[in-house]
């Protein structure tokens, strides 16, 4: 937490965002990060990072890298910066910060997924903005389309070329109150326009697609915050192999050997008898909740009462309810000031002392006030 330049580590000081192959060298690795820096790896020495590149910013701070490519020549580097903007560096002997292409406020949300086309005229982002947008690399100003109305709700969301590259797709996350499900869009390069919309999952969001150019088979992940699952398009006559394998087989029959009995799961800690005994804090903090064992005092009763005794009829006793209610009992204590309800019994106490005055009597000498001289007091 005290490194303040990123480029004294020995590697990501957090979580990572992206990462991704060089296509042309099997030994280098691009990765991206939360802690604002893209990094370049040598897989024959992970101690320490070949090039570590620090994004643009408009002011000095730590922005998240959230996703970022490679071309398909690896001589440029794409990474999507947590402001919304889109930078591009050049591989070069001496790398700085400073990038090639800058692009700012390109999305209006975090970028989840960068991708180069093979030619390297085509870049493609997609964003939790609900956005695709296809840019054209020899004039970054403004995208040359933007396909809108896509949902994104996961860091994770992609976009794809096929093997042609005559098609672009990418998938949608399910919306509440959403009855189309996670769903797989096909859009067309030249024409940038809408193909198809494949549905996928009633339930689950679409996260990542790929298009394998081998076995001309479609791979789309899906999920939600409980489970996922992947799905697999393919065409009988064109696609090879991969999921093929699987559907042209014929189910096996089953046989007398395949039996497998259900076995019988016995658990003797679960009896009563084998469980061990709880501890002696938690038995104090059972007996404490417990108003019986741990002789819990009653609360006080609010409301009025008379004689100290309190009750919701305005006495505790049926008694003294009716005595009340026919006049034998009278509360006089709301009406009368307490000073004179005191000095009711002066005379008998001065009389009759039981307390503190027969104790210091036989000592106490018998108190002599001065008189005063003065006509206003004695008045």
């Amino acid at each position: 937490m005290y490194i303040r330049d990123l480029k004294n580590t020995k590697g990501h000081i957090s979580g990572l965002t992206g990462g991704e192959w060089n296509p042309k060298s099997k030994e280098t690795i691009l990765t991206s990060s939360e802690d604002g820096s893209l990094r370049v790896w040598d897989v024959n020495d992970f101690k320490c990072q070949k090039q570590v590149i620090k994004p643009k910013l408009a002011r000095p701070m730590r922005v998240p890298v959230t996703a970022c490519a490679w071309d398909h020549e690896g001589k440029r580097i794409v990474g999507a910066v947590g402001d919304g903007s889109i930078q591009l560096w050049s591989m070069k002997s001496v790398w700085g910060s400073r990038p090639d292409i800058h692009v700012e406020r390109a999305h209006t949300d975090d970028v989840s997924g960068l991708k180069f086309s093979v030619d390297g005229l085509i870049l493609l982002s997609r964003s939790m903005d609900s956005t695709l947008k296809v840019w054209d690399l020899r004039q970054m100003r403004n995208p040359i389309k933007i396909f809108d109305n896509i949902p994104n709700h996961y860091a994770q969301t992609n976009a794809a070329f096929s093997p042609d590259e005559q098609l672009i797709l990418t998938g949608t996350s399910v919306e509440k109150e959403d009855t189309t499900g996670g769903m797989l869009c096909f859009y067309d390069r030249r024409k940038l326009e809408l193909v198809s919309r494949i549905g996928i999952s009633p339930h689950q969001s679409v996260v990542r697609c790929s298009w394998h150019p081998k076995i001309n088979q479609v791979f789309v992940t899906v999920g939600d915050k409980k489970e996922g699952g992947t799905h697999i398009l393919y065409d009988p006559s064109m696609s090879q192999r991969g999921a093929l394998v699987c559907v042209a087989r014929a189910p096996r029959k089953k046989s007398v050997d395949d039996f497998d009995a259900q076995p019988i799961v016995h658990n003797p800690h679960a009896l009563p008898l084998f469980r061990d005994q709880p501890s002696r804090k938690r038995q104090r903090e059972k007996i404490l909740k417990d108003p019986m064992k741990s002789h819990k005092p009653e609360l006080p009763v609010n409301g009025p009462g008379f004689g100290g005794r309190v009750g919701t009829t305005k006495g505790s006793l049926l008694t003294q309810y009716l005595m009340k209610q026919g006049g034998l009992i009278k509360e006089t204590w709301m009406e009368e000031d307490p000073r004179e309800a005191i000095l009711k019994y002066a005379d008998a106490a001065e009389k009759d002392p039981k307390f503190i005055a027969p104790a210091y009597a036989e000592t106490q000498p018998k108190p002599v006030f001065a008189e005063s001289d003065s006509d206003e007091e004695q008045k």
